[in-house]
């Protein structure tokens, strides 16, 4: 069984007294950024609902069919503009990956995507009754009118169809149950769900068919986020693929079920890349061209080789092991915030890090890059049993060279978790004063958090990043 650092642990008790609560609930440094892109996103809003508005003749709004007819305007608008939205957010922007980081623009995409789904859905509905309200027919009927005597309605339906089938997909029940490849293919269908309600805007959508001033606003928004897909996902990556010619070197097992693959190219500098980071690889051999995966870099980019290190999960991981040294590697990044500027700068502190399962990768290379001596770093390595701590030796190595604090927090989950905040305080007892980075799966993470506020660390100083598609 792996043993702790010792030595550095009492050294990190005797830096600071009991654990102080924080005095009011701060918010963490880069949220700001967050809250920004989140106003940005809503103030689209009411500029959507202008478009509407501009649009409609005064007076028209004087029947309960009228009014019910331009609700169903209004939530297809809506969606209209929250689909956009949904695609520039997962354009792959450097600036949104890098600085407000890829769980948040994530996290925000599942949000929205839920009620896109239900603003569309709410669209076809509110319009089908006002119409037959309007034409007094039943519903049934008017479905059937709609599709076959208006323009790319039936465009307008496949759409729906689409948008539906991926909200199904994105559902915890179901999203648990896929293959990431699965998952991530479906979702591709959102570019064509986003074509097809494109041509059915402009054919029958009022808004647009009556206003070129507003056609040619909402094509420049369409054509911008175009764009920036095309830029960003695929000629971005094809020139940095093809520019750095990223090969596999060798395959190392680590593990039961685990395995490091080291890369080398060329002028790998020119990356920029920075522990704590990831990006999405994609290796050119036969039966894995076609699956692009999001893994972290487990050691520091160094000497024109890159290494990550990949677990078994059942979704195509485990045939990494098998791989060719000279395979040809692409791949799309690096991407991440969860990295060493994400610290206090004006007010360096004590980092403590927090890791679990896949989180090790990254916190791996952050615990061999931070500054500090002795026990400015401590890691705390979440495991429920011995054969889980990954990469153990290396970090044992890291810890005796730099002399920073290396404890093992093992146990199964429930009621005799280790991660609480009376353990947390035990292990690290100035953990009040200190900065935490927390990585590791979505239910450990938010484990993590809570218990790391209930021991008094200020939620501005908690750095979180959870593994979840």
């Amino acid at each position: 069984m792996p043993t702790a650092d010792t030595s550095t642990a009492r050294r990190a008790r005797h830096r600071g007294g009991p654990a102080r609560a924080a005095a009011v609930a701060e918010k963490p440094p880069g949220t700001w950024r967050s809250h920004g892109l989140l106003a940005v996103i809503c103030a689209g809003g009411p500029a959507v609902l202008f478009l509407w508005w501009q649009s409609t003749i005064p007076g028209s709004l004087n029947s309960g069919a009228a009014a019910v007819t331009a609700a169903g305007r209004i939530t297809g608008l809506l969606a209209a503009y929250l689909l956009l939205v949904l695609v520039a957010l997962m354009a792959r922007v450097p600036w949104l990956e890098n600085r407000i980081g890829s769980d948040v623009t994530t996290r925000y995409h599942r949000a929205l995507g839920e009620y896109t789904v239900v603003l569309v859905c709410a669209h076809a509905v509110l319009i089908t009754l006002g119409y037959a309200w309007q034409a007094h027919t039943n519903p049934v009927s008017q479905t059937g009118t709609l599709l076959t005597s208006y323009a790319d309605v039936w465009l307008a339906a496949i759409a729906l169809a689409l948008l539906v089938l991926v909200g199904l997909v994105s559902a915890r029940a179901v999203r648990s149950r896929m293959a990431y490849e699965s998952w991530y293919h479906i979702h591709l269908l959102v570019y064509v769900a986003m074509g097809l309600a494109f041509a059915h805007e402009f054919a029958v959508g009022t808004d647009f068919s009556t206003s070129a001033r507003n056609r040619l606003i909402w094509s420049a928004a369409h054509i911008a986020v175009g764009a920036a897909v095309v830029v960003f996902r695929l000629l971005m990556p094809a020139w940095r693929s093809l520019r750095h010619g990223l090969r596999l070197t060798h395959v190392v097992p680590e593990g039961p079920g685990v395995v490091s693959l080291y890369m080398a190219g060329r002028d790998l500098d020119a990356l920029r890349a920075e522990p704590g980071q990831f990006a999405r690889w994609r290796f050119l051999a036969r039966g894995h061209w076609w699956q692009s995966h999001p893994y972290s870099l487990s050691a520091p980019a160094a000497g024109g080789a890159l290494r990550i290190t990949v677990k078994d999960l059942g979704d195509g991981s485990a045939s990494l092991a098998a791989l060719r040294p000279g395979t040809r590697v692409w791949f799309e990044g690096p991407y991440g915030a969860f990295t060493a500027r994400r610290r206090d700068r004006a007010r360096p502190r004590p980092v403590l890090l927090i890791a679990g399962g896949a989180g090790i990768t990254p916190i791996r290379a952050l615990y061999e890059t931070l500054p500090g001596r002795g026990s400015d770093v401590v890691l705390l390595y979440r495991a429920s049993t011995p054969a889980d701590l990954v990469l153990y030796h290396e970090l044992q190595a890291i810890a005796a060279r730099r002399g920073f604090g290396l404890l093992p927090l093992l146990g199964s989950r429930g009621r005799d978790d280790p991660l609480t905040a009376a353990r947390l305080r035990q292990a690290v007892p100035d953990l009040a004063e200190r900065e935490v980075f927390v990585c590791g799966p979505a239910g450990m993470t938010a484990a993590a958090r809570r218990e790391l506020r209930r021991a008094g660390v200020a939620r501005r100083r908690i750095h979180a990043e959870s593994f979840a598609f």
